[in-house]
């Protein structure tokens, strides 16, 4: 699963945080995992350690939720880009994503869509859709 340590590598920006990931996505799975388990396990490791690198890492209560519409947004975001990347870096299809995600094959297709527009125009992300195909530089203007 080579393709793990890229993604992490491309969500998170860092050689440290991308190792921390993939190790901690290992350590939550078991050799015989499928695919699909083990991408969905990445996935929760990321959020995770979003939760954890954020500001929202105030304790739950009975009347504070850590839901909070920032954590919310901030989740949704991860989700998108990680859906484009999953899409690029690894090929898999709509479904696959969708099973990965949690989220409807439609908000699937939608996400791609808006999500490939939104990551080109990010400097992080250009070199990547350069490199893979998806980007032509006529389409930027």
């Amino acid at each position: 699963m080579d393709d793990i340590y890229s993604l992490a590598h491309w969500l998170t920006g860092s050689e440290k945080k991308a190792t921390e990931l993939v190790n901690n996505t290992y350590l939550n799975v078991a050799s015989e995992s499928s695919e699909t388990e083990v991408f969905t396990t990445f996935r929760t490791c990321y959020l995770e350690s979003i939760d954890q690198d954020g500001a929202f890492s105030l304790p739950e209560t009975p009347c504070f939720s850590r839901e909070t519409p920032e954590t919310t947004h901030l989740r949704q975001d991860a989700d998108i880009r990680l859906s484009v990347l999953l899409s690029a870096i690894s090929g898999l299809k709509h479904r696959a994503i969708s099973r990965i995600i949690g989220m409807p094959l439609t908000t699937i297709r939608v996400w791609l869509s808006e999500g490939r527009k939104s990551l080109v125009h990010g400097s992080r992300f250009e070199s990547l859709f350069v490199n893979i195909g998806c980007y032509r530089r006529s389409e930027a203007s």
